[in-house]
């Protein structure tokens, strides 16, 4: 059985390449405990790990950086890797596009960014990147809240009534949006909600500040077909992009998440 550094490495280059290369290579010369540290951890321990395949967990990881916004030399490390290992270039736009509900649009106009310059050197690098799927249906602005209904139910169907019973005297407009935001976004078919689902407890679970919306959102991830085991596999990850705190704070909402489901009688998909 190979070594963690060795496993590390050769995860490393599989996801990252060149790119993931050359940050471990600029950190050599000063620590180089660390990189050993971070190779075996990050890519030995858990990018080895097969309950989310690669393209799922980089997806996941743009996400939670994308998210985070202040770390646009390792959203550019995983935006390249997200490429390398199969996801298109439509697919990482519909994830930026998505994360801009959750932390904003400064966050997401910085990936986007981020994204043009990826492209724009693997372009020059002789690289052609798959453009995939745009979405393909149409929301007219007459049908935007009964669209948002229809997908805010599919997540949870009790969502909606909530919203309204406990904003509608202090900011009915707020709930409006929320509910027209469903079918601007989720509403796109060119990206699986269960993935889509999984990219959104990410970013939650890395920001630390949403405890209710990622409980939420851990629930409406088992409701389109998300795993217990898959979301554990995203605070895993989120161990190595936002630290341990914010991992344990993510398993100790799915576990609140769990715990409602088995006193509602709810079967609990693993």
């Amino acid at each position: 059985m190979e070594d963690r550094l060795k496993r590390g490495l050769k995860k490393l280059q599989e996801v990252d390449g060149k790119v993931g290369d050359d940050v471990a290579n600029n950190m050599n010369d000063i620590f180089p405990d660390f990189v050993k540290y971070m190779i075996e951890y990050v890519w030995g321990d858990i990018y080895t790990r097969n309950i989310l395949n690669l393209k799922s967990k980089e997806m996941a990881v743009v996400a939670a950086l994308t998210a985070m916004g202040n770390v646009k030399p390792q959203l550019k490390v995983h935006i390249n890797g997200a490429l390398n290992v199969g996801c298109t270039i439509n697919e990482i736009k519909e994830i930026i596009l998505q994360i801009s509900a959750y932390a904003g649009f400064p966050a997401s106009i910085n990936a986007i960014d981020e994204l043009k310059n990826v492209l724009k050197e693997r372009e020059n690098q002789g690289i052609k990147d798959c453009i995939g799927e745009k979405p393909t249906n149409r929301v007219l602005p007459t049908e935007r809240y009964d669209a948002g209904l229809k997908e805010l139910s599919e997540l949870d169907s009790h969502q909606a009534e909530l919203l309204n019973e406990t904003y509608k005297d202090i900011s009915p407009d707020l709930v409006k949006f929320i509910i027209c935001g469903q079918a601007d976004i989720m509403a796109r078919d060119n990206l699986s909600k269960r993935l889509r689902e999984l990219s959104t407890i990410s970013a939650l679970t890395a920001l630390g500040t949403a405890a209710p919306q990622l409980n939420f959102h851990i629930n409406a991830g088992i409701n389109v077909g998300a795993t217990v085991d898959e979301i554990k596999e995203i605070m895993l990850l989120i161990s190595v992009y936002s630290g341990f705190p914010k991992a344990i704070n993510g398993i100790n909402t799915l576990k609140e998440v769990l715990a409602k489901r088995r006193d509602n009688g709810e079967v609990k998909i693993e």
